[in-house]
Formats: C-alpha cells, structure tokens, sequence
C-alpha cells in the first residue's frame, strides 16, 4: 500500500495524524526533512588546554603557592619539600577547576584538567629518568672515563686497587653471550607462536594465548628457579651462560609473542586477500606476504624482548654464578653479566669498586637506550609503508619479474 492509499484509508476511518495531514500535503510523496544550516562544530581542540586558560593557570597557581605558603609556615606544622610540593599541586587543581567551572562547561573544564594531569605526569616522569640516568653517569664518571675498563676484566683489581686497574670486559663478553644465545632460542620458537595465534582461531591457539599472558606477569627469578631446578639439579649441568640464556629466553619469549602478535595483526587484511584470491596456499601467503610485511615491527618486538633480558640479574645469578675473570666458553664455567656485575660491585662498600659498579651500570644503560632507540627507528613506519629506498627496490624486482615471465612467454611462443 503506498503512501496516499495508506492516508486516503485513514482518513476513511477518521483518524487523522501529523504524519498523515503531512502525506498529504505531499501528494502522497514521502519527504526527507533537510539537513541543518551552518557548519558542523569542529572537535575540541584539548592539546592547548592550558594555554587556553592561561589568566586560570596563573591565578590558581599563585593562589595554591600562597595558600601554601600560609599552611606550611602559619596555621600548620608542615614541613618538607616533597609535601609542599604535594600540597601546592592538590591546591592547583582544585583552584583551577573552580576557576575555568566559571566560563566553561564541565566536558571543557574535564578536558583541561586532565590534560594538566597528563603534563604533570610527563614532567614527572621525565625528571625522574633524567635524575636516574644523571645520577648513574655522575658516580661512574671516574671509572669509565680510562680504557682500561673496557678492555681488561676485574681478575687482577683487589679491593683497594685504583680505577686505572680492571674493567668489566669479562662482563661484557658475557652479556653478549647470553643475550645471543637466548635471541637464537627465542626468537624462531617466538615468531612461529606468534603466527599461530595470528592464523588459527581454535580452542588451543586461545589456551596458547592465555599462556602467554600468563607468562608476561611471571616474576624473571621464577624463571630463574625453574631453569637451576631442571638444567643444573635434575640434569646435573654446570652453571653457565648457556644456563642463564635458557632462563633469559624464558623472560624474553612471552614479550616477543605479544609484540609479534599485535604487529601481524596490523597488516591490512587486503594483502590476505588478494594472496589467497591468486591461489596462494595459507604458509605461502604468510611468508612471502604477512611477514615481509610486517618485518620492521617484528624486529622491533626481537628488540624489546632483548632489552627486557639484558637488564635481568637474578636468572643470571641463579643459573650463571659470578665470576671477575673472562670466560669465553658459554657452555663452561661461570659467567656474569653487565647487570649482576653492577650489583655486586655497588653491594661492596669500597668506594672504587662502587665506582667500577655504576660505569657498568652506565654502560647497560646506554646499550639499553640504544636498542630502544633502534626499536623506535624500526617501529616507527606502519605495516606495508615503504621507505623510499625500499619502494625503489620493489619496483626494480616488479621490473625483473615482469621481464622474466615476458622472456618465458616468448620461448614458448604462442599457444594455439
């Protein structure tokens, strides 16, 4: 029944509606109402929220320092520098929040002071590694600054010997040891999990998942207890580096799953698609198309899983020992890390070798930031964005293929 029928038998019955005196006002043509005048408001801008509110930030600022300075030298007996600056800040949003409720909305005043609190937790945090990172290099500025403390190790220092004696090259040596050969265990074992969870939806892949969730929360001296339990009690192993890279890559997989597996889901499913829509079996769509793709965050994920073991000391003292000589074979003898070193030698007491303990702590810092660094640089392009070099190199292979199938074509001439 359309429109004016529908009318024609209402009205028949006596009841008339606005729809229907609107229907038929129309003719029996149904009308679409038309779309408000005027520009649409834009989104709120809250990056400048303070600025914004500049005369608000200013006032409450003044007025929390005063309020204060009042409490802390009149009406109470408040005392420190931690609590005034406690104090002062809790003052400085609840003066701002009166103040900007005055002109704005409570959406705009919410906005603005939770971007206070981001900023303030930004500033926080930053003075807080800067301290750290200052700190570290401040005390082991006399002991790194000779070369002596790269190249040689700590067998001939004694406890009173001057810093121009020994170093933490045998430390080195065995942070690279362990650190390589828990990527060579984790690394195939981590990646192949992580395009399990990717592909298969199954009752298992979720139990895998769940796993690994698990094991992301997992204290690193568990790891280290289950490794001692099993490698060096029950197999009668000596403690190594081979020992403590098996306790590391405990540590490190469950990162590089996770990591690997966000990343693998950010490839656009297009990709997917087409490989299947040409015939690709599923392990071919996945090696020559998802994980050429998803490469720079993958070694990305590579590189967060061994900056999160590099810093580990208790698997490494339950399963390597700890040794002040160099050693080179990973699977004899003990071995100690960069990490346990800095621990052991700030444990001593004896100003000299607290010195050799922060330049070892200064040392895994900077290797640390580095690989967060590289991380960053690799992570930073999105999945199936090329980088100019790289475009040119896949249109110089797209030019090859193209010449070969046309060079096989012609051999074989045309078919009838």
């Amino acid at each position: 029944m359309s429109a004016l029928e529908d009318w024609q038998a209402t009205s028949t019955a006596g009841e008339f509606t606005d729809e229907s005196r609107a229907v038929a006002r129309s003719g029996g043509r149904t009308t679409v109402p038309g779309r408000p005048s005027g520009r649409p408001p834009g989104p709120r801008r809250v990056g400048n929220a303070v600025g914004r509110g500049a005369t608000a930030t200013i006032g409450a600022a003044v007025a929390a320092l005063a309020t204060t300075m009042l409490l802390f030298g009149r009406l109470a007996a408040f005392s420190g520098l931690i609590g005034f600056v406690i104090v002062m800040f809790g003052l400085f949003l609840v003066t701002f929040t009166a103040l900007l409720l005055l002109n704005e909305d409570r959406q705009a005043t919410l906005d603005r002071v939770m971007t206070v609190l981001m900023y303030t937790s930004a500033i926080v945090l930053g003075i807080a590694l800067a301290s750290i990172i200052s700190y570290v290099l401040y005390k082991g500025w006399h002991a790194y600054t000779h070369v002596n403390f790269f190249t040689q190790d700590l067998g001939r220092a004694g406890s009173l010997a001057p810093l121009s004696v020994g170093g933490v090259k045998h430390a080195f040596v065995g942070t690279l040891w362990m650190i390589s050969l828990a990527v060579v265990f984790t690394v195939p074992l981590g990646l192949t999990a992580a395009v399990y969870l990717n592909v298969s939806h199954g009752a298992f892949s979720r139990f895998v998942r769940t796993i690994v969730e698990a094991m992301t929360a997992l204290p690193s001296v568990v790891a280290g207890l289950f490794v001692f339990a099993t490698w060096i009690l029950i197999l009668h192993m000596e403690k190594s580096a081979l020992a403590a890279s098996l306790a590391l890559s405990v540590d490190m997989l469950p990162i590089i799953i996770r990591a690997a597996d966000v990343v693998l889901r950010l490839v656009p499913g297009s990709l997917r698609e087409a490989s299947e829509a040409l015939g690709a079996p599923t392990w071919r769509t996945v090696w020559h198309v998802v994980l050429p793709t998803a490469r720079p965050g993958l070694a990305t994920a590579v590189i967060l899983g061994m900056a999160r073991g590099i810093g580990e000391t208790a698997p490494v003292l339950l399963t390597a020992g700890f040794t002040s000589r160099l050693n080179t074979n990973p699977a004899h003898g003990p071995m100690v890390s960069l990490p346990l070193e800095a621990l052991e030698l700030v444990r001593t007491g004896i100003p000299n070798m607290q010195a050799r303990g922060f330049a070892a702590a200064a040392v895994l810092l900077v290797v640390v930031v580095a690989l967060f660094t590289v991380a960053r640089v690799l992570g930073g392009r999105p999945a199936g964005q090329l980088s100019k070099r790289q475009a040119k190199r896949r249109a110089r292979a797209s030019v090859r293929d193209a010449n070969r199938i046309i060079t096989r074509y012609e051999q074989r001439g045309p078919q009838a």
